[in-house]
């Protein structure tokens, strides 16, 4: 069979041609169809669970299932966490693993076997991966299928709530990436991020909502939806604090607050601005070591309303990491009674840190990690996000290919 560019062009061609309308139970018998087309059979789909722990297969007719796969350890996991083409001979062919990439967000793995594999076909099933990915991320807005398949357990009302405002836990452009993680996953109620690259300025946001359970996660809901309503009609930082300060007083009076923090970074010059609303400070980590805080005048939470706050700047370096966090990662008690403390966060990252190539393997290897080292307990919500500073260009992604 010839699958050279041209074939893969047509077939590719009419994937995109038929999803347009195609229903999302019919994504899975289509994408299997389109697999068999160029020889490929046993054909799957494993999505990221919440937890970032496995890779759960999705239902659909002509899709093989079977159980969960975890992350480490795995050929599908190890095809998820390198983002590359995982490729095991067997006595029946090859068994190919493609990760499933939305942009730079990671979605889950595709697997089929193939009698024989040549460049011809990774090419192919490459661009066929992507544009699988793209299809799911698509029409999950239309159904509940995909998120069924994501969950290994029951999952809360407030994290419910928590999930659907939450954009993509990972982005990644040549000067700048960014990852985050929810821990407890299935029950996370105050713990919230948000993000949007406008042209070079990246704002970000981390939230702890006082409280448990749905009020809680409410609480966060509106601190989320008035943060991106400020930052959308390109208020300062100074002026996106106030706006929230009032639309969080104004809902549910001074007895209720958030702690925040809200940063802008300059993706061309590494500049990075924050406010500090009640919130820990950032960890600011170069070459795998947290050289310190980034401290700076605070302001009382969100919702308490004070003065002005002051912004606080920092210069980052090429390759400079920010971890900024939830108080429930360093508040939580061991198993023997003691509190786990800034300390041996600080010791966890530059641990975990070398062995990460990615912001998100850092991100969930160190929550992952946390997690072991308090006993696997979280009584309060634990959150991660992390940034790293790359500086450069990416002008050179707009010039056509030859």
């Amino acid at each position: 069979m010839d699958r050279g560019e041209g074939f893969g062009e047509r077939l590719l061609g009419q994937l995109l041609d038929r999803a347009h309308e195609m229903p999302p139970q019919l994504i899975a018998p289509l994408v299997a169809e389109e697999v068999r087309a160029i020889g490929g059979r046993d054909v799957s789909i494993l999505l990221q669970d919440y937890a970032q722990i496995s890779l759960a297969p999705l239902p659909g007719r002509g899709l093989t299932e079977g159980e969960a796969l975890p992350l480490e350890g795995s050929l599908a996991g190890r095809a998820f966490l390198s983002e590359s083409i995982v490729e095991h001979p067997q006595t029946d062919g090859v068994r190919m693993f493609l990760p499933l990439l939305d942009g730079s967000d990671e979605i889950g793995v595709m697997a089929l076997t193939l009698d024989t594999v040549d460049d011809d076909d990774r090419r192919l099933l490459r661009r066929l991966a992507g544009l699988v990915a793209d299809m799911l991320v698509t029409k999950s807005s239309y159904t509940d299928q995909f998120f069924r398949a994501r969950r290994r357990r029951p999952m809360s009302v407030s994290a419910e709530i928590q999930w659907s405002l939450l954009p993509p836990l990972t982005m990644t452009t040549p000067q700048v990436a960014v990852a985050g993680i929810l821990e407890p996953a299935y029950d996370v109620a105050g713990d919230s991020l948000d993000y949007a690259l406008n042209d070079d300025v990246l704002h970000l946001a981390m939230i702890d909502a006082m409280g448990h359970g749905l009020n809680a996660a409410v609480l966060a809901t509106v601190a989320v939806g008035a943060y991106r309503h400020a930052r959308r009609s390109e208020a300062g930082l100074a002026e996106l604090y106030a706006f929230m300060d009032t639309a969080i007083d104004q809902q549910f009076g001074p007895d209720h607050f958030v702690t925040a923090q809200m940063m802008r970074l300059n993706i061309g010059t590494g500049l990075l601005e924050w406010v500090n609303a009640g919130h820990p400070a950032p960890l600011l980590i170069r070459d795998h070591n947290v050289i310190g805080t980034l401290e700076g005048p605070g302001t009382l939470p969100v919702g308490v309303g004070g003065s002005t706050p002051r912004i606080n700047r920092e210069q980052l370096r090429r390759g400079d990491r920010v971890l900024a966090y939830t108080d429930g990662l360093i508040e939580e008690h061991t198993t023997g009674g003691e509190l786990f403390g800034e300390e041996r966060l600080i010791t966890t990252i530059e641990r975990v840190g070398p062995a990460s190539a990615t912001v998100q393997q850092m991100v969930r290897k160190l929550s992952h990690t946390l997690m072991s080292e308090r006993g696997g307990i979280t009584s309060d919500d634990a959150s991660l996000f992390l940034i790293e500073w790359r500086g450069g260009s990416a002008d050179h992604l707009t010039r056509p290919l030859l």
